[in-house]
């Protein structure tokens, strides 16, 4: 009951999966959020409750619902006993050519990437003040340097970094709130929109010529959680040096 508790939201599978196994080798309990991969996140709550009995809980929600979001992080303080950090991990991504949006794509893209992420953070607030805990947003290098075709998905992931700095000086100081925004790390699982002359284009303009690792933004998730007392309305862009002269 004495281990930190942290809430990885998107936990079952690809990044959020690879930021929940590093965590709790680090000695976290897990709440394990997802939103349609049950099968991946009751397979991950096993392995790691098999490594370290009762360690991790998979729960179901739907970000875009408001109405649950205060439930998930009850349900996650009422099995541990504390929060200590929120992952805000969940996302959504599709492009969105200029022309052909539409208000589903807004309320998924906006949903997942900000206005889930900005609700949870408010449910959990008063708990991580509680334990000194603190706030994971991971965003994206492109909520800077917006990505063609993706507009609304860029101006969302804009939003969570300005939310970033926002709830840091809200929250602060007794609760820390930064961000990691990836780069290259794990192409999308539609191969259409990145086909390899585009991945290889990205690589190119990448300092270290290469794809980072869903290990690469789990590393620096946990640093911000558990090595950076100090640290707090920063975000970390984990990309390779991509951002150094887009």
């Amino acid at each position: 009951m004495n281990s930190p508790t942290i809430l990885v939201t998107g936990a079952a599978r690809r990044v959020g999966a690879e930021i929940a196994r590093t965590l709790h080798a680090a000695g976290a309990n897990l709440i394990l959020h997802y939103r349609v991969s049950s099968a991946e996140a009751e397979a991950l709550a096993v392995g790691l409750n098999g490594r370290r009995e009762k360690s991790a809980l998979a729960l179901r929600r739907d970000l875009r619902d408001m109405d649950g979001l205060a439930g998930l992080v009850e349900e996650a303080v009422a099995h541990f006993g504390r929060l200590d950090a929120l992952v805000n991990n969940a996302s959504s991504f599709f492009p969105t050519p200029v022309g052909a949006i539409d208000a589903a794509a807004w309320d998924d893209l906006i949903g997942s990437n900000l206005k889930g992420p900005l609700f949870l953070a408010q449910a959990a607030a008063p708990h991580l003040a509680m334990t000194g805990g603190c706030i994971v947003n991971i965003t994206d290098i492109h909520a800077e340097r917006p990505l063609k075709g993706y507009p609304l998905y860029c101006a969302a992931k804009a939003g969570m970094l300005g939310l970033t700095r926002a709830l840091a000086l809200e929250l602060g100081p007794a609760v820390r709130v930064n961000a990691v925004a990836p780069g290259a790390i794990e192409w999308p699982e539609n191969d259409e929109d990145f086909p390899p002359a585009a991945q290889a284009a990205i690589i190119e303009h990448t300092l270290l010529k290469r794809v980072g690792s869903p290990a690469d933004i789990a590393r620096t998730v946990k640093f911000l959680i558990f090595d950076a007392p100090y640290i707090t309305g920063q975000v970390i862009n984990v990309d390779g040096g991509r951002t150094a002269h887009l």
